[in-house]
């Protein structure tokens, strides 16, 4: 299985081999059929809004993931009988920014040796530390068929590796067979899941929280405490908040909250990522999946968080945040205790808070387990990389059981916590 090399903007094909799949390789994102990328996209375990097709096109449309920026968008599709069988997102990178899993050691030793480490083949969300499917795939046969045809291409461009990000299960069987190498890192997610309530069906409705003080019940004392005193903070300093969703919200909210946006970045000496044309693009074309919070004192905005939303798996996704004002732990309400509370309300099942973040646990976002694949070209270091992550998954896998330990929930057996007099 190859990829032939076409003019850029063009398609490549490549006749059927013995899988029966003609192998089309896209420069952009808006030549391939929306219905069809999205409806695999669909038909995935765990999809997410941002590997929509609508969400890519909005990156390179926007200028954010071109060439121009190190995002050298190179889409793989495998097609048999005129239908999408399995596509991803292949990006040829000149850099490791936006990826949150972090490979610039092994560009260093590549230097240091006297080798080229960039570009490099990533398939990934640019600048979306979100898990969930990267391969769309109809079927494990097309999806084998799609890690074939990424490293056929990957060698036939010369380029030093291959790297799939935040993987759903299924991709990464699917690499793991392939012989390509797994990376473990750690995120924290929060469930909305009440314990010791019974499970009325495979949704398990009636295992959710009913209220925030619900929620809250659930911790440990001390925890409960801080959270309550994090929140007064906010309401004694005058903050109150507002939501809205969808087309709900409006072209002075959307620019409100990149200047929001804008300052966190600046703030630490960066540029953002994102454009502002990129979520006025984002607004037009996926208005349902985004929620804003804005902070208000005395009538006047002054914070807000975007969180991303999937109502129909039920969801939530914390993405970006600033302030124009600083009040004591407000950070925490706007992106956690804000988001929270109204996933208690909308019955939403569960909220990743993004990539790292150890705090986040005493906000009873729990650790999870992340996924990225890995292949080398050069032998040698593909032995030494393989040796590093087998101790560096040990290193993991370590610090995953003394998260476990530091848990913020109660004890199974531990009483019910009263209620306070005063609710946050």
């Amino acid at each position: 299985m190859g990829v032939r090399a076409e003019p850029s903007g063009s398609e490549s094909d490549v006749a059927p081999g013995p899988n029966d799949y003609v192998i089309r390789v896209f420069d952009h994102p808006a030549d391939i059929p929306a219905a069809a990328w999205n409806a695999l996209l669909a038909h995935e375990a765990d999809p997410s809004p941002f590997v929509r097709l609508e969400y890519l096109c909005a990156l390179h449309e926007s200028g954010c993931a071109t060439a121009d920026t190190g995002w050298q968008p190179g889409f793989v599709t495998l097609w048999r009988a005129g239908s999408l069988q399995a596509a991803c997102p292949l990006y040829i990178k000149q850099h490791s920014y936006g990826e949150y899993v972090f490979d610039w050691s092994w560009a260093n030793a590549y230097e240091q040796h006297g080798l080229r480490y960039y570009p490099k083949g990533l398939v990934a969300v640019p600048f979306t530390p979100v898990p969930g499917a990267r391969l769309l795939a109809a079927d494990g046969a097309a999806r084998a068929a799609l890690v074939q045809a990424l490293l056929q291409r990957t060698q036939d461009q010369g380029l030093s590796s291959l790297h799939l990000l935040f993987l759903q299960d299924q991709d990464v069987r699917a690499c793991a067979t392939a012989g390509l190498m797994l990376r473990h890192t750690v995120q924290f997610h929060w469930h909305n899941r009440a314990p010791g309530t019974p499970t009325a069906d495979e949704d398990g409705a009636e295992t959710r929280f009913r209220d925030f003080e619900h929620f809250l019940g659930s911790l440990q004392q001390d925890k409960r405490k801080k959270i309550r005193q994090e929140r007064r903070k906010v309401t004694d300093a005058g903050v109150v908040f507002r939501h809205a969703q969808g087309a709900a919200i409006t072209e002075s909210d959307w620019d409100f909250f990149y200047r929001c946006y804008e300052r966190t970045y600046l703030e630490h000496g960066n540029a953002p990522y994102l454009s502002r044309d990129t979520f006025a693009r984002l607004s037009r074309t996926l208005p349902e999946h985004w929620l804003l919070f804005i902070a208000e004192r005395d009538g006047h905005p002054m914070a807000s968080s975007l969180i991303g939303i999937d109502a129909e798996r039920g969801v939530a996704y914390g993405r970006y945040w600033g302030a124009l004002e600083r009040v004591d732990c407000l950070h925490f309400e706007a992106c956690y205790y804000q988001p929270l509370q109204w996933c208690i309300a909308h019955g939403f099942r569960r909220f990743e808070g993004g990539a790292q973040g150890e705090h986040k646990m005493a906000r009873a976002l729990l650790p999870v387990r992340t996924t990225s694949a890995h292949w080398l070209a050069h032998p040698a270091f593909a032995d030494a990389v393989e040796r590093f992550l087998e101790r560096e998954g040990s290193g993991v896998d370590h610090y995953l059981r003394e998260l476990e330990r530091r848990s913020p929930l109660k004890p199974p057996n531990e009483a019910p916590a009263p209620l306070p007099h005063n609710r946050a």
